[in-house]
């Protein structure tokens, strides 16, 4: 099983947008093919912080790295990046496998 941790910061400001797009994307998403798990979430604390203010992570879990790879070339994946371009900050997408 392959992991991926995805931390998505906005721009200031868009991080509604950018969950509207992540969203509308993640049904497409989890009917892939090896999806085990996609779900992004958002930081539970009650006051604001660095961390909470713009960004969101997306926990992801793959059968295969097959699958991880199809994923990311999937014409779904490449309209959600295409319209969330303007509106992200960073994104830093983390693979990992069980230890």
């Amino acid at each position: 099983m392959i992991h991926v941790v995805a931390v998505l910061t906005a721009k200031p400001g868009q991080l509604p947008a950018l969950l509207a797009a992540l969203h509308a994307n993640t049904d497409a998403v989890r009917a892939e093919a090896g999806c085990i798990e996609y779900s992004p979430v958002v930081d539970a604390a009650r006051t604001p912080s660095p961390f909470c203010a713009d960004t969101l992570l997306v926990s992801e879990k793959w059968a295969t790295e097959d699958a991880l790879a199809a994923h990311a070339k999937s014409p779904h994946m490449a309209a959600y990046a295409a319209a969330t371009r303007d509106i992200v900050a960073s994104r830093a997408i983390h693979v990992l496998r069980p230890a």
